[in-house]
């Protein structure tokens, strides 16, 4: 009877002597963190840094890409507002956080019809 609960509990990664088990377990959730620390969170918060320091060092003039996918040229900054002026003379006024990316000198997005 007890080499069958010896070998159970082999099977099931336990110690025989029921000592040293935890700190298996900790060593194992410790692990599991630090991968998602380095896969997931830390290059998440790198990109979010990035994204604040491209909304920070916006200027008038900037032709950028919203997160809703329009198109503008900036025509007037606030603190935390920008006025956007699309192609058709449209004018939004939204939040410096909703654009997404400011284009390239080099990029030209217009119409291809």
């Amino acid at each position: 009877m007890t080499i069958q609960l010896l070998i159970l509990g082999l099977a099931m990664g336990q110690p025989a002597e029921g000592g040293g088990g935890i700190w298996g377990t900790l060593i194992m959730f410790g692990a599991i963190f630090a991968i998602f620390y380095f896969l997931l969170i830390r290059p998440q918060r790198k990109q979010q840094e990035e994204h604040e320091e491209m909304v920070d060092n916006l200027q008038k003039g900037d032709r950028v890409v919203t997160m809703g996918g329009i198109i503008g040229e900036i025509i007037h900054l606030k603190e935390d507002r920008l006025v956007l002026k699309t192609s058709n003379e449209t004018r939004l006024d939204l939040q410096r956080s909703k654009v997404g990316r400011r284009l390239g000198e080099d990029e030209d997005v217009g119409d291809e019809d």
